[in-house]
């Protein structure tokens, strides 16, 4: 006879910035929440990013750039400089279904998590600036995927059900490979 069980230890946590600490409780099943915020946003990329590669006409966000961003935009006139320079036009021809695919590949895995969720953060700023409409507030779609990609940075997603877990933890002759290269725990978890 099979039973479930749920562990309900509370997991603590506290954090200092600009001189002003923060401390929080999150009850045991929130790690089911961040690795599944995690696999929601590693879908998604990896959908966005094979649609463009795997579409008939190749990707180019040249039209999007000088033709849908909005004049109000604070970033328009570098939209506008992005889609006019052609060198640029074909950096974001593959950055950015590459960029897609391999930011969902790597949140799909758990690999390098954090330097995924980081660039996912950082096309959605982009994204949000692109799609700039303060109609109804500054917070939209784009604004709250950057916050969940930063969430997903934050609470070591990584590590749950994911292969930073195994890296982070290879053992190098007694120590693990964070514990010997602990900057690595910026772009791992």
């Amino acid at each position: 006879m099979a039973t479930t069980e749920i562990n309900t230890r509370v997991n603590e946590f506290e954090s200092t910035v600009g001189g002003v600490t923060v401390r929080g409780e999150a009850h045991s099943l929130s790690a089911w929440f961040v690795l599944a915020l995690r696999l929601m946003m590693g879908y998604a990329f990896l959908h966005a990013g094979l649609d463009k590669l795997l579409a008939a006409e190749p990707f180019s966000a040249t039209g999007y750039l000088l033709n849908a961003v909005p004049e109000a935009s604070p970033l328009y006139e570098t939209f506008q400089w992005m889609g006019q320079t052609p060198w640029f036009a074909d950096f974001l021809a593959i950055a950015v279904p590459w960029g897609e695919t391999l930011v969902g590949l790597a949140l799909l895995a758990g690999l390098l998590t954090r330097l995924a969720a980081f660039f996912g953060a950082f096309m959605m700023l982009l994204f949000y600036f692109g799609n700039w409409d303060v109609a109804h507030g500054f917070i939209n779609g784009d604004f709250a995927y950057m916050l969940v990609f930063l969430s997903v940075a934050a609470f070591g997603a990584g590590r749950i059900l994911g292969l930073d877990a195994v890296v982070e933890n290879y053992d190098l002759g007694g120590r693990t490979l964070v514990e010997t290269y602990p900057r690595l725990r910026y772009v791992l978890g």
